[in-house]
C-alpha cells in the first residue's frame, strides 16, 4: 500500500526554521512530482512548493518564495521542505502528495493533480 509520511512539524517562534520531511513507502519518489500543500484553520488548502520529477524544476507559492526550499534525497526516498524566516501566517497543517512526472508552473498548485497524500504535520509559528 502506498504511504506518504510527513514529519518535522512543531512549534517555532517567528523568524525560526523547520525542516519538514516526506518519506514514501512502496514507490520511489524520484519518479513522481512531489508537492507540499498547507491548510490553515478555516482556510482552503493551498500549494506551497513542488519539485518536478522529470526535469527537477521547483516551484514556490509567492508567500514562501525566498524563505522555503524544496529538495529531494533519492537515496533516502525523501523530499524535504526547508522553512526559514517563519511567520505566524505560515501556521497550518502541511501535507505532501505525489503527482505525475511532469507538471507545469501553471497547474502545480491545483490539488486535483495529485493522487496520494500523507496525513499531514502541524506547523505552528507563535511567540
Amino acid at each position: 500500500q502506498v504511504q506518504l509520511v510527513e514529519s518535522g512539524g512543531g512549534l517555532v517562534q517567528p523568524g525560526g526554521s523547520l525542516i519538514l520531511s516526506c518519506a514514501a513507502s512502496v514507490f520511489t519518489l524520484v519518479y513522481y512530482t512531489i508537492v507540499w500543500f498547507r491548510q490553515a484553520a478555516g482556510k482552503e488548502r493551498e500549494g506551497v512548493s513542488c519539485i518536478v520529477s522529470s526535469v527537477g524544476s521547483t516551484y514556490y507559492a509567492s508567500p514562501v518564495r525566498g524563505r522555503f526550499t524544496i529538495s529531494r534525497d533519492n537515496a533516502k526516498n525523501t523530499v524535504y521542505l526547508q522553512m526559514n524566516s517563519l511567520k505566524p501566517e505560515d501556521t497550518a497543517v502541511y501535507y505532501c502528495a505525489t503527482g505525475p512526472p511532469y507538471i507545469s508552473d501553471s497547474t502545480w498548485y491545483e490539488d486535483r493533480a495529485y493522487d496520494y497524500w500523507g496525513q499531514g504535520t502541524q506547523v505552528t509559528v507563535s511567540s
